[in-house]
């Protein structure tokens, strides 16, 4: 696909990601989540589901289910505090280009800030619902170190646009949070960051999206804690890299799969890390990480497989990272800017709805139509805005 003589490409991500903008604009940045169940009424009053397998269950059942039994169950829409920073840093580039204000972005920064976990005096996130793990209950508002570092990210993009010190006030305070509240497996190798404070997980996405964070507001204030949490948690994980390329989603028995977009979480955190530490010591990590990314998550048409070894279900949010992934990694293979806007035209053919959102899921038989607003459109806005600003600007460097 030749960029240069495609200038119909960059109306076309403009045009889409505009329309995107508008319906999650209308709907106030408020949807529902595949993980959402929990908060059903009908689910409330029924006692006898209220234990471990029950809630599993009936989780379950509302994330697989193609039709949303939502309405009928009395699962109220909501914004997600980290679908809300998802929007945030979107709209902050977005900003650039004249499809968003800067008044849209400070307003949702506004939000993202007063939905902070009550449960912490460090600033952190966690989702708006319970949620039930394989093996422990979280509850809502209980702050987790996905949410943590989206929303961190979103405040250091701020601080990035605007100078505005208060933005790296509350991220320095959300460093704090992972040294200080959250629990941490160490041996000789490194340590690892745990999901919330309530477990000692060992998840190889969320600990190195967490030492990416600290690398990055390491990277603006020189503490050299930062470094040192951010460098060992790297260590502890690129450690428990494959052979092959690949991780496994975490270190206990029932988290031996690997995915698409946990696998592209790690790969651009450690580009992060490398980047913002000055360091090239991931970089033989990451080229083995990706030659298995790219041969083994896409389909000969561009369709991203959710797992490394079977294709479905085809996930909205594989197609958001995989956008995400390639371009941040665009320098280790010449096709990545191609093959992101290609996964981007096989969105639109099969996943885009004409009033202006995208799908769930594709399965082999039927797809799964549900507009979730944190997991599927705000992780595609960004997708989007990131896809935008980066043929944009090869469009400008070629044509220059």
């Amino acid at each position: 696909m030749d960029i240069a003589a495609n200038n119909s490409l960059l109306d076309r991500v403009a045009k889409s990601t505009g329309i995107l903008l508008d319906y999650c604009r209308k709907n106030d940045w408020a949807g529902y989540d595949p993980y959402d169940g929990l908060t059903s009424r009908v689910f409330s009053s029924l006692p006898f589901l209220h234990n471990r397998i029950g809630r599993l269950g009936f989780m379950q059942i509302m994330k697989r289910n193609p039709i949303n039994l939502r309405y009928i169950l009395l699962v109220p829409k909501s914004q997600s505090s980290k679908g809300i920073a998802l929007f945030s840093s979107a709209l902050l580039k977005l900003s650039n280009h004249a499809i968003a204000a800067e008044d849209d972005a400070l307003l949702l920064l506004k939000r993202l800030i007063e939905s902070r976990s009550s449960r912490n005096q460090q600033y952190c996130w966690g989702y708006n619902f319970d949620w039930q793990t394989r093996g422990f209950l979280v509850p809502a508002d209980t702050p987790n170190i996905i949410c943590t570092t989206v929303a961190g990210n979103a405040l250091l993009d701020a601080y990035d646009k605007f100078g505005d010190t208060s933005y790296l006030e509350m991220a320095s305070s959300t460093g704090d949070f992972y040294l200080e509240r959250l629990n941490k497996t160490e041996d000789k190798e490194g340590l690892c960051f745990s999901y919330t404070p309530l477990d000692r997980e060992r998840v190889h996405n969320a600990n190195l999206l967490g030492a990416a964070f600290l690398a990055r507001l390491y990277g603006i204030t020189g503490k050299q804690k930062l470094l040192d949490h951010a460098l060992r948690a790297a260590k502890y994980s690129v450690k428990r890299q494959r052979d092959d390329g690949s991780w496994l989603y975490g270190e206990s028995a029932k988290q031996n799969w690997i995915d698409n977009f946990h696998t592209g979480y790690n790969l651009c955190a450690l580009r992060s890390i490398c980047r913002d530490t000055k360091t090239s010591e991931f970089e033989a990590h990451i080229r083995r990480g990706f030659n298995f990314y790219r041969k083994h998550f896409f389909r000969d048409d561009s369709a991203p497989k959710y797992f490394h070894d079977r294709t479905y279900p085809i996930d909205i949010h594989n197609v958001a990272q995989s956008i995400i992934t390639l371009l941040e990694l665009k320098d280790l293979e010449k096709g990545n800017i191609d093959l992101a806007l290609s996964v981007f035209e096989w969105a639109m053919t099969h996943m885009w709805d004409e009033q202006g959102y995208f799908y769930y899921q594709v399965h082999p038989y039927h797809k799964i139509k549900i507009p979730y607003m944190r997991w599927s459109q705000a992780w595609m806005l960004l997708a989007l805005s990131t896809l935008l600003h980066e043929v944009k600007y090869n469009l400008k460097s070629v044509n220059a």
